[in-house]
């Protein structure tokens, strides 16, 4: 993966009534509330992040344009 190549997320859902581990992995990602943002550098361990909370998010990938793959790309919007 580039170096330069960064994946913005945004939480679309609240944390209430998810498990405890997604509320973690959302806390991971540095997202506290709905309407929250982050850039976030492109790496497997933040993709693995947010493909477990994916229901929750809008993801972004930018700079080195690298699709997410499979069922977990229909969110994504490549600029």
């Amino acid at each position: 993966m580039s170096i330069d190549t960064y994946i913005w997320v945004k939480q679309l859902k609240g944390s209430a009534g998810k498990s405890k581990k997604q509320r973690l992995v959302l806390n991971g990602l540095g997202l506290r509330r709905i309407g929250d943002e982050k850039k976030l550098k492109d790496t497997p361990a933040i993709r693995g992040m947010i493909e477990k909370i994916q229901h929750m998010l809008e993801v972004q990938v930018r700079v080195g344009c690298i699709n997410l793959s499979g069922a977990r790309s229909r969110r994504i919007i490549n600029k």
